[in-house]
């Protein structure tokens, strides 16, 4: 049995970013992970936009969170090494009822104090996005809107964290809580932990950490949405994140250039299976994007297609007496005890607030356990591991001079080197998604069809295991079938 001062539950992006904010302070602090790594979850599949705060209720903590995120995010993003661009975005509508909600929009954000928000043209509108359909009526220009990959800065904190002092332990499946004198024991199936506070960031199974607790009074509905990926072809044809508002008052399609060249085309929204380990794309959301891509970006060409995928979102019911506590972000329920944070159905802009969410989540814990000193030896930077791709030729040949697995190509569509998936294994990669997430290898047009050989290889060398036990995620998707020698 282990003792500590406060126990993470939840490898995703708000349980990384509390576990680094508690790093800061003079305090043991441990992360569990169901998975056999972070950012498995609702972090690993969303629509990677840091927003600008026009489109949240002016005078919320919601909103306060989002412009005080987007604020900061430049320099979050510095201290983490992870790529952040400050691209912009543009909302634009065809029709009346579309002109009425955004200039409702740009009065919200105004009041939010959003910088540089106006109201331009649909003439202006098409000079600035050009593939866009015909006919804008009018649009709404927020240029401090931006996107960063979730990925990225998720397994950032979560290196940064273990760098300042934090006890991570992944396959360790919470199966009970209970109070105790002092505070909590908690129970996985290798081992127990006795803690005097507890942060539930469980995601989509936040709900059932926090029935350990308490009468089950929230109850977390996993909400489906689908997507598609574009060809790094496409760079450059969508240069602003593009809102779509349709004139029913639904929602519209969203485009979002990424950092590495991609273009992404969602997110569809409708009732998910409730499994909440289900991320299958439906037909019927694959359906609703082929509807709204030829009106709203009819010159886009189909074929850049190489791949969908569906998240989950944390969509809340409650079936008790309690209403809708947990909603605006809130940092947990009226009646979590002071010892408890929850953090339960968080979506948009979940990610432009995580750091700012964690924070307050620290500062709560801290209050409860006597506010303890500053660590002084925290260091809140973190380098990523070096991309060969984007490294200019003398600092490439030197990198390969120190290290020659850097000059052996594995990923050709990506650019991606033997050096840099070596280093993602290092660095707590054990799955071919896990390599995916850290460096980006698989992810291009070929989808893996070329280098995922090498990469089961790989991991199977570090790892020291067969190469039929490697998986693509979680135990049960294994790659290769048959012997250990497949």
């Amino acid at each position: 049995m282990r003792d500590f001062d406060c126990v993470v539950i939840g490898g995703g992006m708000l349980g990384c970013f509390t576990a680094r904010e508690l790093c800061r302070y003079q305090l043991s602090v441990a992360l569990l992970e169901r998975c056999s790594d972070v950012c498995t979850g609702i972090s690993k599949a969303n629509t990677a936009i840091v927003y600008s705060g026009y489109d949240t209720r002016p005078g919320t903590r919601k909103m306060q969170l989002c412009c005080r995120g987007n604020a900061g995010f430049a320099q979050l993003a510095q201290e983490l090494d992870v790529p952040f661009d400050r691209c912009g975005s543009l909302m634009v509508c065809w029709g009346e009822r579309g002109e009425a909600a955004l200039r409702h929009k740009y009065r919200n954000g105004k009041e939010n104090g959003v910088p540089g928000l106006r109201l331009i043209s649909g003439e202006e509108a098409a000079e600035l996005e050009p593939q866009l359909a015909p006919g804008i009526r009018l649009a709404l220009l927020a240029p401090t809107t931006g996107t960063v990959n979730p990925y990225h800065l998720t397994i950032a904190a979560y290196e940064n964290a273990l760098a300042n002092g934090c006890t991570a332990l992944m396959n360790a499946e919470v199966h009970s809580i209970r109070k105790q004198d002092g505070g909590w024991l908690i129970s996985t199936a290798e081992e127990q932990f006795r803690c005097r506070t507890v942060v539930n960031a469980a995601g989509l199974f936040a709900d059932a950490i926090q029935a350990q607790i308490m009468p089950f009074s929230v109850r977390i509905c996993p909400q489906r949405a689908d997507y598609y990926l574009l060809d790094e072809q496409c760079r450059g044809l969508i240069r602003r994140i593009v809102f779509h508002q349709p004139e029913d008052g639904g929602k519209g399609l969203t485009l979002v250039p990424t950092h590495e060249g991609n273009l992404l085309l969602g997110p569809s929204e409708e009732p998910g299976s409730g499994d909440k380990e289900d991320f299958a794309t439906s037909r019927s959301g694959l359906d609703w994007l082929d509807y709204w891509w030829p009106q709203v970006v009819p010159a886009l060409p189909r074929r850049q297609v190489i791949r969908s995928f569906a998240s989950l979102r944390p969509l809340l019911s409650f079936p008790g007496s309690v209403s809708g506590q947990v909603s605006g972000f809130e940092l947990s329920p009226q009646f979590d005890p002071p010892d408890w944070v929850s953090f339960i159905g968080i979506k948009t802009p979940g990610m432009t607030c995580a750091a700012g969410l964690a924070q307050q989540a620290a500062e709560k814990i801290c209050r409860f356990l006597g506010d303890p000193p500053r660590n002084s030896c925290f260091d809140p930077h973190r380098a990523a591991i070096p991309r060969l791709a984007a490294l200019p030729m003398e600092q490439r040949q030197e990198l390969i001079r120190r290290d020659p697995a850097f000059g052996r190509i594995v990923c050709q569509c990506r650019g991606v080197s033997e050096g840099e998936i070596i280093a993602a294994i290092r660095r707590g990669a054990a799955t071919v998604n896990g390599v995916k997430r850290r460096v980006g290898a698989t992810a291009g047009r070929c989808q893996g069809g070329f280098c995922l050989r090498r990469i089961v290889e790989l991991i199977a060398r570090e790892k020291g295991i067969p190469l039929t036990e490697v998986a693509w995620d979680e135990p049960g998707s294994e790659v290769l079938q048959g012997g250990s020698d497949a």
